[in-house]
């Protein structure tokens, strides 16, 4: 315990950042990497009020458990594996609304089946760190950074479309090519002071941007898909998020002989020796179920 401790204070960078990751005080954490310091009879962690700093044998120790921790949890999921049914808590961190809609059903019905699994889940649309916030598990849409020591397993492919409300259609005359997009107003999305370019595919594989005229730009998507129905302008939205509001009538596809853009959904986690079975059945269960979420 007092090692896994120490790892995780060195990772985070603070006593009291890993005390609110590991649920301890920052008294206890404290206590833990001082039973260490003198069992070993040397100091570990330089520390001030300010910062902490590993000592020379600190940083060569802490290298070491890393590896000592890694084989135990390799050894500890091996013999889980061998009862063959997931246990402990699963991690998983996912998009806000693809994470609401899409992944925590089929993950629910995972933990429904196995009684000895638990779900701690988080809806964020802020790209973790899996090793740093302790995550078993990712799910991401869009494109990857290329990050040392992370497995990537794309679990399914969300269709893009352009709609718009039937009222807005009764004054505008309905887009047929890409070309005819220019003629219209649109609700587009905005992250990080960035609009995003609507993408089509093309022949070369190498998409199509369009930069539509708006003058409503969010960072919601489930409210762009609102705002839409409103009759303001149109909207590019994934298929799983519009498919009702097109089957109650609100919205109408467009565009109907342009293939939508297919954004791939992954499943990320850390390279490791031995996969968790909670991990493995997990990735698993998404890429058998999200399709049918897509379509």
């Amino acid at each position: 315990m007092s090692m896994a401790v120490f790892v995780k204070a060195v990772d985070l960078g603070s006593f009291a950042a890993a005390a609110a990751a590991l649920d301890l005080s920052g008294p206890m954490v404290g206590k833990h990497v001082r039973f260490l310091e003198e069992r070993l009879g040397v100091r570990l962690l330089n520390r001030t009020t300010r910062r902490q700093s590993l000592t020379e044998f600190g940083r060569a120790y802490y290298e070491r458990c890393r590896v000592v921790l890694a084989e135990a949890e390799a050894a500890d999921a091996l013999a889980a594996d061998q009862l063959s049914e997931p246990r402990g808590t699963l991690r998983v961190t996912m998009p806000v609304h693809f994470g609401r809609r899409c992944v925590m059903p089929i993950l629910l019905d995972l933990a429904r089946r196995y009684p000895a699994l638990e779900l701690d889940l988080t809806l964020s649309d802020r790209v973790a760190d899996l090793a740093e916030q302790g995550y078993d598990l990712a799910v991401r849409t869009g494109g990857l950074e290329d990050r040392a020591g992370v497995i990537a397993r794309r679990v399914a492919r969300q269709r893009m479309v352009v709609c718009a409300s039937p009222s807005y259609l009764e004054r505008h005359p309905a887009p047929r090519r890409i070309e005819d997009l220019e003629e219209h107003q649109a609700i587009v999305y905005r992250r990080a002071g960035r609009v995003a370019p609507w993408l089509f595919p093309r022949p070369d594989g190498e998409p199509a941007e369009v930069a539509p005229v708006s003058r409503w730009r969010l960072d919601d998507l489930d409210a762009i898909a609102d705002v839409a129905a409103t009759g303001i302008g149109l909207a590019w939205l994934p298929y799983w998020l519009v498919r009702e509001r097109i089957e109650a009538g609100a919205l109408v596809p467009l565009l109907p002989d342009q293939p939508g853009f297919l954004y791939d959904c992954h499943a990320l986690w850390l390279q490791t020796p031995h996969l968790p079975l909670k991990v493995r059945l997990a990735v698993d269960a998404l890429a058998a179920a999200l399709p049918r979420f897509m379509a």
